[in-house]
């Protein structure tokens, strides 16, 4: 087992890349020949990000039930596996996207106790563009205060905020929001970056790998209105093997998601995330809506065939028992006669208030025992 690995912590509010990000960022970080490890991490299994990530053919541990901060010790070990299984020269880790408070609960008793093992990187924080912005101004970016609440929490505890899907702005647009980010964060460095085109993951990865100033700053946090904030979220993972007669995936998944981006603008419905993975053998599709229809995404094709994996992730501002019944009923409807659905695992829940393992008051310097 190597010696000291560096740890990279990920955090940003649900839908704004972080795991494509951390798709691109492995395989640009295996292509210098660096050995790579992840971590990812859910209120429940059954995970999107695990299954995708894993396409990276890298070892990826996960820890479901609960977020890092209060499942510290399950991070820790799951971080040590991963270290331990891949000789891992760097571990890029992702918390649970409506977690924040992550440099009292996890950079300051990472830097006091496993610093000798682990080089821990400073704290990112990732924000889609258009959910940033209304930020700034003052809105809520379509969310309920409460989670508003969190997404702003995780920008200022942030050591480095970047702004992701750059391609879905000009230069003039992000040079703006840039220098407002700037201007309401000024601790922070801002970067901005894109997943598509690559734009900033270099300079991203750099400033990771050479700098070690991390969690700079502990912010306070009203505990009641963060767990508001999460309970508001239905949330719902499932897995399912979907078996028909040379069924066209690709028109399946685009009709699902249709229907079910047409379904929340009929009801007005905050979305946190909702994504999808199908699988079919070696090929995928991908799927995302993290708001109205507009934001409605898919990549990827498979070909025809007679079945399919498929997991579908959702993080939505509506009861979680209605949460379950809008995508089975959505499901059901698109399956038609055709194709025949068998639930692999399916958990719909609410999350729990949260209860960190530790929180520093104050930030801890290396070297200042």
């Amino acid at each position: 087992m190597k010696d000291t690995t560096r740890l990279i912590i990920v955090g940003g509010f649900l839908g704004a890349g972080k795991t494509t990000l951390l798709f691109n960022a492995t395989q640009r970080l295996m292509e210098e020949g660096k050995r790579v490890g992840l971590v990812t991490n859910d209120q429940a299994s059954e995970l999107v990000d695990t299954s995708f990530l894993l396409r990276t053919k890298v070892d990826v541990a996960e820890v479901s039930g609960s977020c890092f901060c209060c499942n510290y010790q399950g991070f820790i070990d799951s971080v040590y596996q991963v270290k331990h299984d891949a000789t891992a020269d760097v571990i890029i880790a992702e918390p649970v996207g409506s977690c924040t408070d992550l440099s009292a609960t996890l950079m300051q008793p990472l830097k006091e106790n496993y610093s000798k093992d682990l080089l821990l990187s400073p704290l990112s924080v990732l924000a889609d563009p258009v959910r940033l912005s209304d930020i700034l101004n003052g809105g809520t970016a379509g969310l309920h205060p409460s989670a508003a609440y969190i997404f702003k929490k995780q920008l200022e505890e942030s050591d480095i905020i970047l702004i992701s899907k750059a391609d879905l702005l000009n230069e003039n647009e992000l040079d703006g929001l840039k220098q407002k980010v700037e201007a309401a964060y000024p601790f922070a460095t801002v970067l901005a970056v894109s997943s598509k085109t690559g734009k900033g993951l270099q300079e991203w990865l750099k400033l990771l790998e050479t700098n070690t100033n991390a969690g700079q700053r502990i912010v306070e946090i009203d505990y009641d209105t963060y767990a508001e904030g999460e309970a508001v979220l239905g949330w719902l993972n499932g897995s399912a093997t979907l078996q028909g007669k040379q069924i066209d995936w690709n028109i399946f998944i685009n009709d699902f998601l249709k229907r079910l981006a047409a379904k929340i603008d009929e009801k007005q419905i905050g979305v946190g995330h909702i994504k999808l993975l199908l699988e079919n053998n070696q090929e995928y599709i991908s799927g995302n809506i993290t708001g109205s229809s507009k934001t409605l995404s898919i990549r990827g094709e498979v070909a025809k065939s007679n079945s399919a994996q498929l997991t579908i992730n959702a993080r939505v501002e509506i009861a979680h028992e209605k949460l379950d019944r809008l995508i089975k009923e959505t499901l059901e409807v698109v399956s038609g006669t055709e194709i025949e659905t068998t639930i692999k695992a399916w958990k719909y829940l609410s999350p729990g208030y949260p209860k960190p393992t530790h929180r520093y008051k104050n930030v801890f310097c290396l070297g200042k025992e």
